[in-house]
This record gives C-alpha cells, sequence and structure tokens, in this order.
C-alpha cells in the first residue's frame, strides 16, 4: 500500500509540472489566423481537425389543418452524434413533460393531434433545430414556419347567374389562403371533374369556358380541412341558348398585383365575356407572349395566363387584352418575382492563436436583401468592441480568447425565408519550444509617440542577445481591466518599433514585448503603461452655416472653413434629417457648399456640418432649419360626398388631401359641377382653405348634376376628384319632422343570410335619406345596417342556421330615425337546400333598386412588419373586379388590445384598400376590423384579424430589487426582483452583477447568469461585514434590457455556525449531492414505526438494534481515541513541513474559496454535542432557489461577451447539486440538529465550478488539485459494493449523499468512516467535503444494513449502509499525521468521563 501510494503522489507531481509548462507554452505569441485547409504545422505540435458538424435535414415550412399531425424534419452529423433540441417562437420546448409532441430517433420533431382554435393557437409558429455536441459546439437549423389552417368561413360564395353557350362563366368561392388548397367543387352535389375547359384558380374560384348545355345545374364549394366540411351557397348556373344578338365585352375576373417567389408557379386570372365570344391575347412590358410554342407559358380555361417555375426575368406588368371584333378591352397587373437568401460567400473554418484578430467572411444575395446576423454556439452575437459587423455581413472578432473557440453560423432572412452557413474556429496552443536558448525580455520597453489613436512603442534588443538581428518582436496589449489582449507583430527580423493603430483617445492601454527566436518566443518584457492622448487636434465648428430652398425638391447648405482647423481639412460630411423623424442622412463634401436633391416638398429639414481632419471628425456646428419651397397639391381632396338638401341644393362634403401630398399650405378649394346630361357646361365656385363643406344652391328640379373639387395652393390648382353624381329632389319634400314608418316589410330566411324587401312611408312629402335595418338573435340591437333612400331590398349575410333573429326597419333623415317597423326569421338548417325566392316587387312609386349595396370589406389581413407597425390589407366585394375605387368611398380601420381588457378602440380612415398602424406595443396581440362609408351609408365591421408584434429587447430594468441574508448562513445572500414592466418578450433570463466598488466599470463586476424566467437567485460564500453592490439585466429572444439601479447590502458578522467544520460540510457536498426526499408529512420515527428495511418492528426489536449499533460506534470510538493519543506524539517535523507547503500552494491561488475558506473535513465525532435534540417537521426547500459557489474575483471569470450562454446545459446539470446541497442545510438547520450519518449514493467526483471548466460531467475528479495535494487511487471505488452497484445505476451522475435518520427518538451518534489515505480534495470554486471516503481495498465489511431512502425528484432501491471497522493502527496514524489538530490530555479525560456517562444511558435505555 506505502509503495502504491508513493507511486501515485510522483504521478500526481509529474502531472502538475507537465501542466505548468503547458501553460508557459500557451503564452507565446501566436501568428496570423488560419484558414480551412491550412493549418500551421509546428515541429511537435499537434493540430486538431475540424469536425464535421453539419445539418443533413433541415425543417422546412408546414402546412397543417386542425387535428392532424406533422413531422418537422430535422438531422445533424457529427461524431460523436449530436443532441437535438427543439425550439418555439425562440423557447425551448420542454419535450419530456409534453404528451403531443416527442423527439423522433433521427432528430425531427412529432406533433401529433395539432390544436388550432381562435384564441388558442400552441402549435402554430416558428420552429427550429438545434444540434449541439458536448464539448465542442452548438449549431442552429434554419427556421421553419408550421402554419395551421383556419376555420373554413366564406369571404365570398358563389351567386346564381347565366352564360350564353360558347362563352365563359366564373363562380367565386373565396376562402382564407391557408384554406385555398382544401377547396373543392360539385355540381348537382357531385363531385365535379376539372379538365382543360373547367379549371379552379388558386383563389378556389371556378371557371367554365366554352359553356355547354351540359354545365347547367347546381354549384357549391365545399372546404374540408379536417373537421366537418364546410359548404357554400348552393346557386344555379343557367346556360342560354347561343343568339346573334350581341353584347357587351366585359371582364368577369381580371388580373390582379402578385407576389411569388423563384421557382413557384403562378396565375394570372384573366376571364372576358361578351358576343361575340372574345379571344384572349397577353403582353409583358408592351411585347406579345407566345404561349403557343412555350413550354412555361400555358394559356388555361377562360384565358388566364399560367407561368411554371418562376425567374427573376418574369417580373413585370402583364396587360391581359380581351378582343370580340367589335371592341377590346385590356387590363393589367404587376407581378414580383422574390427569391430566397442564398449565400455567394460562405463562412470557412479558421485555426487561430489567442490574442490574434480574425474575420469570418458571409455573402449572401436574395430580394428583398436579405438582413445578416451571427450565431456563436446557437446564441446570437450581440456587436460590442471586439465582435464587430465589417463590409455589411462579414463578422470581425478582436482579440481571441480561448473561449471564443465554437462553431459560427451566419444566419440570412428576408421576408420568403432564412438559410444558415457555420463554419468552426479552433484556437491553437503554441508549439513547445526546441531545445535551445531562448531570448530574454526585450529592453527598455518606451512609448516614443503617444496620440489620441495611436501609439509607437520602441525597445532595445534582450540582454541575452545584443546584436538581436535574427529576432522578431511580438507586441501585446489591451485596454485596461480588459482580460482580451490583441497582438501586433512586427513586420521584418530585427526591427524593434511598432505602431499599433485605432486606438481611442484618453484611454489606458498596457502593453508588454516578446522576442523570438527560431527555439521559440522569450520571456515578456514588464507590462507598460500608456494613456493616449485626449482628442484636441480636431477640427473646430464650421462657420456661417446657412441653408436655403433652391425648389420643391432642393435645399442648398453653404459654410465656411472652421477657424481652429488643427490642420489641413481632409473633407466634410454634411447631416441633415427631416423635422419630426430620428433617421439621419449624410453625404460627404469636399466643398464649401452642396445642393441636397430629392428631398419632400414643402417639408422642413435640419441640416449641420461636422469637418474632417486626419486625426477624424470636429464639432458639430449648430443644427439649421429650412423647408423646401412649396408645389401645386399631388393628390386630389379625400372623402368627396353629396347630401342632397332639397330640389334646388346639394350639399358638398370633403376632407383636405393627405399631409404629405398638400406640398404647402392650402389657400383654397375649386368646386366645379355640370349637369350629368350637359357636359360642357361647366361651373366653377371658389371657397377657402379653411372651409370643407359648401351649399350649391341654384340647381334645378330633378337634375343630376356631376361634382369635383381640387385643393389650392399659392403654386396652383392640385389634381380634382373624380367626378360624383346626386339628384335633385323632384319637389321640395318636409324635412322638419322624422319620417313615418314604412308602409311594409318582408323577410325571407335563407341558411346564413336572410333577404329583407321593404316598402317606403306612405306618407312621401316627409324627407327620407336612408333606411336603418336593425338585426341580432333574440334582440334587434345587435347589429344596425344603413342603406340609400333608394334602395328596397337587402340581404344581411354571415348569419347561424337554425337560429331566430329579430329585424327592424326604420326610415330617417337629418332630423332623426323613424317609427320601427319589427319583423322576425329562422334561418333555414344546414340540410335545407330550398331554392331562394326572388321577390320582385311592383310599386309605382318604387325607384330602380342599387345593384351595389355596401357591404363590409372583407379578406382582412394583418401583417406584421416590426415590433410597432402593422400593414392592415383588405378586399371591398362592392367595387369591381380589378378593385380600383374611382368614388369617394372610404374606409375606417379600428383596433385594440385586449390587455388591459378595457383598452378603447383607435380609429384612422384610409382611401385605399391598406393601411399601415403604427406606434403599437412590442409583443402585443391586436384585433383589427374595417367598415366602409359612401357618402351616408356605411357599412358593417368587417370579421376581425388579429396580429401580434415582433419582439423588442426590454426597455426597461427589471424591478423590486431586494437582497436579504439568508437564515443560518451568513455568507450566503438571496437576490429577488420582479420582471421589468416593459419586458416586450418572453423573458428567457437574467444577469446578477455584484461588486464591492459601486463606481467599478461594468465589466469588472461579478456575473451571475439565471436561466428561464427565475425571480430569486442565491449567491454563496460572500465576505462577511463587507458591503455588496447589485445590478440586474434582463434578457429576452432580441438581447439585453437596461441595468437596474444598484442596490446595497453588507453582510452580516460572523457567528458561531460559520467556525464549526462540520456545519459547512453538511451545506457543502459534492457535485450533485442531495438530500433524502423526506416529504412534508414526515414524522419523527416513534416506538412501533417502520425500521429502515420498510417492515414493522417491535419496540423491542427497535431498542436491540439501536443499542448494537450505538456499541459498535462507541467501541470504535474508544479505539479510535486510545490511538490518537499515541499517534499525536509521533508527527514528525518533515510531515509539518509538508503540510506548511501544502498550505502555501493552495494559498497562492487566486480563486476564492480554496485554502482560505475551506475547512479539512471533520470526520470525528464531537461528542460533546450529542445532547438531546428536538425533531422537527421540515417543510421542503424551495425549488425555486439555486446556489451557485462562484469565484469572487472579476479576473476569474471569462469577459461578458455573446459568448456567455454557451453553458446552458451545463448550468442544468449544475444547478441540480446547488438546489440539493442548499436543501441539505435547510433541513439540518431547521431541525436544530447536526447531520448524524452521511453516505454516498453514487461514486462521481465533486462538482466542478460552471465557469472554470468546460464540461462538468467529462472533468475527472483530480482536474481541480494543487500540487500538493495527494490523489487518491480512483480505482478504490470500486472496492465497496455499494459504491460498485452505484456506479452501475447511475455513472453518469454526481455525488449526492444523504442523511439517514436513526430509528430510535431518543439519542443518535454518527458511525465515522475510515478516513482517506490523503487530505482529500476541493474544487477552487465550490468547497465540499466527503463525508464518507471510499474504503480500502482490503478493509473487510462487518455488517451491512439495508434503508429506504428517497432522493429529491426520484426514488432508489434499498441502499447498504456501511458500518466499518475500527482502521488499522498504521492507517490511523498516517491519517492523524495529516491531520492539523491533536487531543491534548485534558482534552481526552473529558471524553472519556463524558463516554462514560453515556454508556450509563445506554443501560438505562435497554434495561427499561
Amino acid at each position: 500500500m506505502a509503495a502504491e501510494r508513493g507511486a501515485r503522489r510522483l504521478l500526481s507531481t509529474s502531472s502538475f509540472w507537465l501542466y505548468c509548462l503547458l501553460l508557459l507554452g500557451r503564452r507565446t505569441p501566436g501568428a496570423a489566423a488560419a484558414r480551412s485547409g491550412s493549418a500551421p504545422q509546428s515541429a511537435g505540435a499537434s493540430i486538431r481537425m475540424f469536425t464535421p458538424f453539419y445539418f443533413l435535414v433541415e425543417p422546412v415550412d408546414t402546412l397543417s389543418v386542425r387535428g392532424s399531425s406533422v413531422i418537422l424534419n430535422c438531422s445533424a452529423y457529427s461524431e460523436p452524434s449530436p443532441k437535438i433540441e427543439w425550439k418555439k417562437d425562440g423557447t425551448f420546448l420542454n419535450l419530456a413533460s409534453d404528451d403531443r409532441r416527442r423527439l423522433l430517433p433521427d432528430g425531427s420533431l412529432f406533433i401529433s393531434n395539432v390544436v388550432h382554435s381562435k384564441h388558442n393557437k400552441p402549435d402554430e409558429g416558428y420552429y427550429q433545430c438545434v444540434a449541439t455536441v458536448e464539448s465542442l459546439g452548438t449549431i442552429v437549423s434554419r427556421t421553419a414556419k408550421l402554419t395551421v389552417a383556419g376555420l373554413p368561413r366564406f369571404t365570398s360564395q358563389p351567386e346564381p347567374s347565366s352564360v350564353y353557350a360558347g362563352n365563359s362563366a366564373i363562380l367565386n368561392c373565396e376562402v382564407n389562403a391557408d384554406l385555398v388548397p382544401f377547396v373543392r367543387w360539385e355540381q348537382n352535389r357531385h363531385p365535379l371533374l376539372l379538365d382543360d375547359r373547367v379549371i379552379k384558380l388558386p383563389s378556389g374560384m371556378l371557371v367554365i369556358s366554352n359553356a355547354t348545355e351540359g354545365d347547367g345545374g347546381l354549384y357549391r364549394c365545399i372546404v374540408e380541412s379536417g373537421g366537418p366540411p364546410k359548404y357554400s351557397d348552393e346557386v344555379e348556373l343557367k346556360v342560354l341558348p347561343d343568339t346573334e344578338v350581341t353584347s357587351d365585352l366585359v371582364f368577369l375576373k381580371q388580373p390582379s398585383p402578385l407576389v411569388r417567389v423563384i421557382g413557384q408557379d403562378v396565375v394570372l386570372p384573366c376571364v372576358a365575356s361578351g358576343l361575340p365570344i372574345p379571344t384572349i391575347k397577353w403582353m409583358k412590358n408592351e411585347e406579345a407572349l407566345d404561349t403557343e410554342s412555350s413550354e412555361r407559358l400555358v394559356l388555361l380555361a377562360g384565358g388566364s395566363l399560367e407561368i411554371s417555375d418562376v425567374t427573376e426575368d418574369d417580373a413585370g406588368t402583364y396587360f391581359c387584352i380581351a378582343d370580340n371584333g367589335n371592341e377590346t378591352i385590356e387590363a393589367q397587373a404587376e407581378l414580383t418575382v422574390q427569391a430566397q437568401p442564398e449565400f455567394l460567400k460562405q463562412p470557412t473554418n479558421i485555426y487561430a492563436h489567442e490574442s490574434v484578430d480574425i474575420v469570418f467572411e458571409c455573402e449572401v444575395t436574395g430580394k428583398p436583401t436579405p438582413t445578416v446576423k451571427w450565431v456563436k454556439n446557437g446564441d446570437m452575437v450581440i456587436p460590442s468592441d471586439y465582435f464587430k459587423i465589417v463590409k455589411e455581413h462579414n463578422l470581425q472578432v478582436l482579440g481571441l480568447v480561448k473561449s471564443d473557440e465554437g462553431f459560427y453560423q451566419c444566419i440570412a432572412e428576408n421576408d420568403v425565408g432564412n438559410a444558415q452557413a457555420g463554419a468552426q474556429l479552433i484556437i491553437l496552443e503554441h508549439a513547445p519550444a526546441t531545445t535551445g536558448p531562448l531570448p530574454s525580455a526585450p529592453r527598455d520597453v518606451v512609448a516614443s509617440l503617444v496620440s489620441t489613436r495611436f501609439i509607437k512603442l520602441t525597445w532595445r534588443t534582450p540582454a541575452s542577445d545584443p546584436h538581436g538581428d535574427n529576432l522578431t518582436y511580438s507586441v501585446f496589449y489591451t485596454k485596461e481591466g480588459i482580460a482580451r489582449e490583441r497582438v501586433e507583430n512586427t513586420s521584418r527580423p530585427g526591427e524593434m518599433q511598432v505602431t499599433i493603430q485605432n486606438l481611442m483617445p484618453a484611454t489606458v492601454y498596457i502593453f508588454r514585448v516578446m522576442a523570438q527566436n527560431k527555439h521559440g518566443s522569450g520571456e515578456s518584457s514588464a507590462p507598460l503603461r500608456v494613456e493616449t492622448q485626449p482628442e484636441v487636434q480636431l477640427p473646430g465648428p464650421a462657420p456661417n452655416i446657412r441653408a436655403y430652398a433652391t425648389s420643391p425638391t432642393s435645399i442648398t447648405v453653404t459654410w465656411e472653413t472652421p477657424v481652429s482647423g488643427n490642420g489641413e481639412i481632409q473633407n466634410y460630411k454634411l447631416y441633415y434629417m427631416e423635422k419630426g423623424t430620428d433617421k439621419e442622412q449624410d453625404v460627404d463634401v469636399s466643398s464649401h457648399s452642396f445642393t441636397i436633391n430629392g428631398l419632400k416638398k414643402y417639408t422642413e429639414y435640419n441640416f449641420r456640418v461636422v469637418a474632417y481632419n486626419k486625426h477624424g471628425p470636429g464639432v458639430s456646428t449648430q443644427d439649421v432649419a429650412v423647408r423646401t419651397l412649396s408645389d401645386v397639391p399631388s393628390a386630389a381632396p379625400q372623402n368627396l360626398s353629396l347630401e342632397v338638401r332639397n330640389s334646388k341644393s346639394i350639399m358638398i362634403h370633403w376632407q383636405p388631401p393627405a399631409p404629405a401630398t398638400q406640398n404647402g399650405q392650402i389657400t383654397g378649394y375649386k368646386i366645379r359641377y355640370r349637369k350629368a346630361s350637359r357636359k360642357s357646361d361647366v361651373t366653377e365656385t371658389l371657397v377657402s382653405g379653411t372651409q370643407l363643406s359648401q351649399l350649391i344652391e341654384g340647381l334645378d328640379r330633378g337634375t343630376e348634376y356631376n361634382f369635383r373639387v381640387a385643393a389650392l395652393t399659392i403654386n396652383g390648382t392640385g389634381p380634382a376628384t373624380d367626378w360624383l353624381s346626386a339628384e335633385t329632389f323632384e319637389s321640395d319634400l318636409d324635412e322638419t319632422r322624422v319620417p313615418e314608418v314604412p308602409s311594409s316589410l318582408h323577410v325571407r330566411p335563407l341558411v346564413t343570410s336572410i333577404v329583407v324587401s321593404w316598402t317606403p312611408p306612405e306618407n312621401q312629402n316627409i324627407v327620407v335619406r336612408g333606411y336603418a335595418i336593425g338585426y341580432g338573435i333574440g334582440s334587434p340591437h345587435a347589429q344596425t345596417i344603413k342603406v340609400d333612400y333608394k334602395q328596397r331590398y337587402y340581404t344581411i349575410e354571415n348569419l347561424d342556421p337554425s337560429s331566430h333573429y329579430v329585424i327592424t326597419l326604420k326610415a330617417f333623415n337629418n332630423v332623426g330615425e323613424g317609427i320601427p317597423l319589427y319583423e322576425s326569421a329562422v334561418t333555414r338548417p344546414h340540410t335545407d337546400t330550398s331554392e331562394v325566392d326572388l321577390f320582385v316587387i311592383n310599386a309605382p312609386y318604387t325607384p330602380v333598386p342599387d345593384p351595389t349595396p355596401m357591404m363590409p370589406p372583407v379578406g382582412v389581413q394583418a401583417s406584421i412588419l416590426s415590433h410597432d407597425t402593422i400593414r392592415i390589407t383588405w378586399a371591398d366585394n362592392s367595387l369591381p373586379k380589378h378593385q380600383k375605387i374611382t368614388d369617394s368611398r372610404y374606409y375606417t380601420v379600428r383596433w385594440k388590445t385586449n390587455i388591459p381588457a378595457n383598452t378603447k378602440y383607435k380609429n384612422a380612415n384610409a382611401t385605399t384598400l391598406s393601411y399601415l398602424v403604427t406606434g403599437l406595443k412590442p409583443n402585443t396581440l391586436y384585433e383589427f376590423s374595417v367598415m366602409v362609408t359612401k357618402g351616408r351609408r356605411s357599412s358593417t365591421w368587417s370579421m376581425t384579424a388579429h396580429g401580434t408584434t415582433f419582439e423588442l429587447v426590454p426597455t426597461s430594468p427589471p424591478k423590486d430589487v431586494t437582497v436579504v441574508s439568508k437564515e443560518g448562513k451568513p455568507k450566503t445572500i438571496i437576490v429577488n426582483w420582479q420582471p421589468p414592466s416593459e419586458a416586450n418578450g418572453k423573458i428567457t433570463g437574467y444577469i446578477i452583477y455584484y461588486s464591492t466598488d459601486v463606481n467599478a466599470e461594468i465589466h469588472d463586476w461579478v456575473i451571475e447568469p439565471v436561466v428561464g424566467n427565475r425571480l430569486t437567485h442565491q449567491i454563496q460564500e460572500l465576505t462577511l461585514d463587507t458591503p455588496y453592490y447589485f445590478k440586474i439585466q434582463a434578457r429576452n429572444s432580441k438581447g439585453m434590457g437596461p441595468m437596474s439601479e444598484a442596490v446595497q447590502f453588507r453582510t452580516p458578522k460572523a457567528d458561531s455556525s460559520d467556525k464549526m467544520p462540520n456545519d459547512q460540510a453538511s451545506g457543502s457536498g459534492g457535485k450533485g449531492s442531495r438530500l433524502p426526499d423526506l416529504g412534508s408529512d414526515y414524522k419523527p420515527p416513534m416506538s412501533g414505526s417502520n425500521s429502515p428495511h420498510g417492515s414493522p418492528t417491535s419496540p423491542l426489536d427497535s431498542n436491540m438494534l439501536l443499542v448494537i449499533i450505538v456499541s459498535v460506534g462507541v467501541i470504535t470510538i474508544v479505539v479510535v481515541v486510545i490511538i490518537a493519543v499515541f499517534c499525536t506524539r509521533r508527527t514528525t517535523s518533515h510531515q509539518k513541513k509538508k503540510r506548511a507547503a501544502c498550505k502555501s500552494v493552495n494559498g497562492s491561488h487566486k480563486y476564492k474559496g480554496n485554502s482560505k475558506d475551506v475547512k479539512p473535513p471533520d470526520l470525528w465525532i464531537h461528542h460533546e454535542r450529542l445532547e438531546l435534540k428536538p425533531i422537527d417537521k421540515s417543510p421542503d426547500p424551495n425549488p425555486i432557489m439555486t446556489d451557485t459557489p462562484i469565484p469572487r474575483n472579476s479576473q476569474d471569470i471569462t469577459p461578458v461577451d455573446n459568448s456567455m450562454d454557451s453553458n446552458i446545459h451545463q448550468r442544468r446539470n449544475s444547478y441540480r447539486g446547488h438546489e440539493s446541497e442548499d436543501s441539505m442545510s435547510t433541513l439540518a438547520g431547521r431541525r436544530g440538529m447536526r447531520p448524524k450519518m452521511m453516505m454516498p449514493f453514487d461514486s462521481q467526483p465533486p462538482q466542478q465550478s460552471v465557469r472554470n471548466t468546460p464540461s462538468t460531467d467529462t472533468m475527472p475528479a483530480s482536474s481541480s488539485q494543487t500540487c500538493c495535494t495527494d490523489h487518491q487511487d480512483p480505482e478504490g471505488a470500486t472496492s465497496s459494493s455499494y459504491l460498485a452497484s452505484s456506479q452501475e445505476e447511475d455513472s453518469g451522475q454526481s455525488l449526492p449523499t444523504a442523511h439517514v435518520r436513526p430509528s430510535h427518538p431518543l439519542k443518535s451518534f454518527a458511525v465515522p468512516a475510515v478516513p482517506p489515505p490523503g487530505p482529500p480534495t476541493y474544487d477552487p470554486a465550490l468547497p465540499s467535503t466527503p463525508l464518507l471516503s471510499q474504503q480500502a481495498l482490503n478493509h473487510h465489511i462487518h455488517s451491512v444494513k439495508t434503508a429506504s431512502i428517497g432522493t429529491l425528484g426520484r426514488s432508489r432501491p434499498p441502499m447498504p449502509v456501511v458500518v466499518p471497522s475500527a482502521p488499522e493502527v498504521q492507517e490511523t496514524t498516517r491519517m492523524l499525521e495529516d491531520s492539523e489538530s491533536s487531543y491534548e490530555p485534558d482534552e481526552l479525560t473529558k471524553e472519556m468521563a463524558h463516554l462514560e456517562g453515556l454508556m450509563k444511558d445506554l443501560n438505562a435505555i435497554t434495561t427499561a
């Protein structure tokens, strides 16, 4: 045994010195980074090869339906095989507890029974596959969108129609774009077979060309999207016999603007009807298209154009021309072709040494132009002083450190899609020096020239080589307080000066110089501290800056040379910005004047000028504001409407042109009107610019007039509105009272609609300006629709089948609404297929019904553009097919959010079929609806569309930050906080900064990352009686938010609990130490309770078992104490020196918590503390709190950069161990008693610090030992039966310990284990004390008892409890020789007396 122990010590010492040599080798300067395939070849240096790690399959955008199953494919290649995880909307999915989502063996994600409803859409979103290889890195796939088709709803249904034989017909069936693939048609309740003559357009519309008699019948469209089929109205198509009578040529369907992606197919619809039957031809950009000989261009039924496999060359304007010999009509549409991001140049693998600078290149193309972001090991790279985006898309990393190693990915994204390409960075170890003398440190390193942005260094040759002709030099430099070090090499051998460029003014830098010869790098010079000059050599402001407008779109700016030029002025930069915006633009100018063109008309701009010399930009001038000249308005007034007052007057209302189109101050409006029958007789009227209405009088009775309005500025008249017509009354009617009740009201219920018809009031001497129709289920006040006074019928759409509706009709004028007329109707069930009755009302006073009643807008869609902007688009069925607005209608868009619930609607008007809603809150769900207004008629609100704005970085810090001391642990504090009030997204983590100096630079503060949405965190091993300052920063998927204000907390002074080594040990077990899960219902064992075996025992059996256990323990203690008396007198001076040497080495280590705070494990029982203790129930420990012992020195922590989160998976395992540790110490402290026996469950090494080891699972236990620590034999772990079995059960876990409760409620003893052959090992960042050491190979196990002990989170089989015999004399002597304390004779006498008292108590117990 002694020989083996000596060999292990020799081996550990040799390993340490070899490790120290490798550390020295790492400090040698590095050459430039090497690209893939050109790794530097150094003699004796082993180069790590790049590891192939890439995706074989990446997820793609997928469309699904509710209730179906979806597979998002993903497969990655690497050796070893990577671990696959999935993110949804930027957050990792917890697939272990998800019963609908699971991971397939190849890494794909399987989602069963897709859930989707109006307010619950858990499966729809953006998914990303994440592949991780431990100790290698992480890569992420492209983002794939999973879209779930919504509930079937028709925005447009087929209508009854007729067609002449040989002509074309269309039947509408418009649904959501997601549901179009699920639309099919039926004719006479039978599936309709499609062919070259009968086709279905991509919108769902049915086109029948060259109609025949067999095409007549009943048609309906059906949407089948997983649930019950949704049927449209069933309508009849009549085929009329051919006739020789001609009819007008009209478009049934015109092409509309389309956007497609390269490679997709596109159909430009175009269907015309007329007699004679027309022919269709197509042109693109005024060039005729040959559809007969082209393979990609096909003319479909009715005349629609299909283009297969679209390319960028297909983009342009297409014209559909219909000609039947008598007349020609044409329609046009724009085709926009987009392209997904593609890589022109992908990042390549790079070899590099520490301290050098590297650049990952990435060049992409796409349409729209893609945006590029960089990811390192799966985490976003945030630009900083050392991570910069250069040349638009390239990533530059300055001053490499070891933690920069890993996989970097360039992710390109535009509106069409996204793509990723990655590369690996390997930091090379410097080759060991060859045999031969190395140069000493360069001498007399000085800064011979110090400027604001550069420093010139010079030095003398090393003393070891006075000539130095063959020496090269490397200059290492860094900002003071920054761990990253950059390197600059001399350009040729023997050169002893170098200029460091691109420094910051008034900044302190640290420089050192190293010389290299053919054998390697020599010693480093002493650090040189140099501060750059402040920026004082810059130009002053340019005087006499003036700006004046030269046209409505241009402004000229002039200035003079700065008085304090501080050298030759190289150029000027002119900055300008539109007033009210925050986007400043600039232009380089070499002269003293410049004219900026292309500005907005009559818009105010701010200008300033900055002069540049060789040192950089100077002082900016003050802003100068000037407005461009005015011009005629570029748009017509908005929302023109006419109101007939009487038989001789009409009131005109309008609104000014949009502010961006007024181009100046509106000075007036020009009204032009004429009789519709006499187009040449035009009358003009001018009104002031503030007037928005005008009464036109002196008109003829019963005459139709056309009106138009144009706006005026001092520059002239702008464009006028389209002509709008109104007809004066035949006679002057009374409008001093409300209209009377309508004379009749008839309703005809259908399945999802009700046809309402009426006749006007009998007293026609009262003005009627329109009718108000109210309807609702059980009440007529749910919805109200207003129609024109000429209208006599209206169809109420989108009703529920088999429902009872109450309908009211009221006539109204400017005085108010008249008496209502009521009627009720029950809509028909789905199964009712009876034909629709058409009402024809014959009355001498009934005007011709208006063929286009006001209908609410349809197809409302919300397109999210940014975190505060959403574009709303819609369609208007009351417009012609080309959706061109030719009248005075306008649309009102309203929106609101449901948080809080009482939020009011906001409104805005628009004159186009889209509106840009701005100023929204980030990450907020909004609902939108639209209504149309034309004159005095308005539609109801459309169906709502929903959209959630994108996330934004948090704009407020975490709030309510509090710091409290943990009870019983004065060195541990608990930090609590609340989420930021403006999180702007889902919080994915927090960063806690703390320091003892509130004024220290933020990079000098110690950092504690908190993963997930935790709101509390524990920090251990702080210095007692010391003030600390804490700040917290929140993070979401978009980045980091602002920091909270600093919170001060002073740790308490030391108390008695800190001085007991056993207390420390009980709360700081090894990695993953766990406490038995006793549960909240646990009660102290009483007489007749269950034994450790789990079987009921009698009081006598329990007492006998206790006597046996206690007797063995007492005998063992007595033997150990007697042996200790002899052994304490045999401590040699050599062993004392050995302990002193080990303490000195440990004391020099920079990590807090090593030798300073860690006490040797107290493996002997303090018998004076074995008094009777009350046993209380202890609640479960707080599962949210985590204890994370960390280094307390800022140098111990890698500087904060974008790789900070790369160890998330490691922290998950580490937190598990911390929680167990905290739970143990909490239970022990709250019960008011010391843990009596600790036994290991698994034989694993102690916990490694999260920040000090790349992988906490694979690091050997000896990796954290110091040079003087004796290495334990790792094979010793397998000698004991319980250790061997636990290794087989869970070899990948850590070393938990369990608190074994005695079965007798009165007394408890701790049975000591055999001490290890040498001092225990300590982790540098986490003091831990093994409370039960491993047994030697030749130790005999006297007895084995099993105990059922629950662990935190899982159950285990009964574990054997080893009760060892007393240690042998030699082993005990060797152990006590390494101990730092011994018992004095007086203390032993007291101990023996105390033991005698205990034996008497035992006798009393057994006799009782």
